[in-house]
């Protein structure tokens, strides 16, 4: 078989061989309780906490106390599972039964990062459900975290007045810390550059909802793959299902990360990086389109070589197929030109409506169980 080199963007060089569908392909390494307080004294089981790598055999909603940390917690019996929660969640109206499944219950939202549509949907989730917020802004400025408390005594303290934490941290890794004391579900809405796994759950939804399937799914990837940590979390769903082939599209500077490289081609996924969009889009069934992260620039002369770089325009949507489409995690800049919203392929505004239902589903989950 035939073998190229492939230039990683740290610099480091992977062994590729070739493929029938594209080239070059890389092979590399292979591969407050969740029952309600009024029973919490009864006598059970240990509890089986879901980790950070999969527990291939206990599926993530079998658990007894579901942090949501990581992508790779799911399987697919478990995304099934999530995924016909949020289609019951699409249907949920106010003053019905189903509206108040989480009367009684709290959930914490800690954010030390800015957010808009992640903070903002879970508090509308859990208020649709019946449940009650408390959250406070800005947590590294604002909170106890300002005088010098440590993440674990937050979560400690915290945990005594919900039944679940939502968490978003700038440092990759504090959600898993944040798990490792509570005695309630943490769920991460974003660690850094790390992970932001309800995103990948949300996308990977929306890609069912909007294509049609999940299997045989062709995706570029667009934009800062080094800080993205949306992309990094789709990679791990995505790569459960069958058939699933990847492109890569970045500046040298954001390049993706080889682990995630590895992951896929552990699992069988062939990927390729790639300079020219429209060359992508032209044969992609999802154009998952990300912005270059400014804040997680040291050196802003790295971020103007790759801000600019790529943009969807209605000149670039001519070359996409009829089925398919654009989808962004947002917030956008200027990588997606206002003048193809009304492209009725833009997806992302739907894809931010389906983080509502998706994050209803995995609060029920997560707090009631399947019950």
């Amino acid at each position: 078989m035939a073998l190229n080199v492939l230039r990683a963007a740290s610099g480091s060089t992977a062994t590729c061989s070739s493929h029938e569908t594209f080239a070059p392909l890389c092979r590399q390494q292979q591969t407050r309780q969740t029952r309600r307080r009024n029973v919490a004294a009864k006598t059970a089981p240990a509890e089986r906490v879901s980790p950070v790598e999969p527990l291939a055999a206990v599926p993530w909603h079998q658990l007894d106390r579901k942090h949501v940390l990581h992508a790779n917690q799911f399987n697919k019996e478990s995304l099934d599972m999530m995924f016909e929660e949020a289609i019951k969640m699409e249907k949920v109206r106010p003053r019905t039964p189903e509206s108040k499944m989480l009367e009684g219950y709290i959930m914490s939202t800690l954010f030390y990062e800015p957010s808009t549509r992640t903070r903002l949907s879970f508090e509308s989730a859990m208020s649709k459900l019946g449940g009650t917020v408390i959250s406070t802004e800005s947590a590294g400025e604002y909170s106890s975290a300002a005088k010098g408390e440590t993440l674990e005594d937050t979560i400690r303290t915290v945990e005594g007045y919900a039944d679940c934490i939502v968490l978003r941290h700038f440092q990759e890794g504090y959600a898993k810390r944040a798990a490792s004391v509570a005695q309630i579900p943490i769920i991460n809405a974003g660690d850094g550059p790390g992970q932001h796994p309800t995103q990948a759950l949300l996308d990977v939804y929306t890609i069912k909802r909007e294509v049609g399937r999940l299997e045989n799914i062709k995706i570029g990837m667009v934009g800062d793959l080094l800080n993205g940590r949306t992309v990094r979390s789709l990679a791990y769903v995505l790569s459960l299902y069958p058939g699933l082939q990847v492109y890569f599209v970045a500046p040298p500077v954001v390049r993706m990360r080889d682990d995630i490289k590895e992951l896929l081609t552990s699992r069988g996924v062939p990927w390729r990086e790639v300079d020219d969009l429209r060359e992508v889009a032209a044969d992609v069934d999802v154009l998952y389109m990300t912005r270059i992260q400014k804040e997680r620039f040291k050196d802003m002369q790295e971020y103007e070589q790759a801000r600019g770089k790529y943009v969807i325009n209605k000149e670039l949507m001519k070359s996409m197929q009829k089925h398919a489409v654009v989808l962004h995690p947002l917030p956008r800049v200027d990588e997606i030109a206002e003048e193809v919203d009304g492209d009725p392929r833009s997806a992302y505004f739907r894809q931010a409506r389906n983080g509502l239902f998706i994050r209803m589903a995995i609060l029920k989950l997560a707090i009631l169980g399947t019950q």
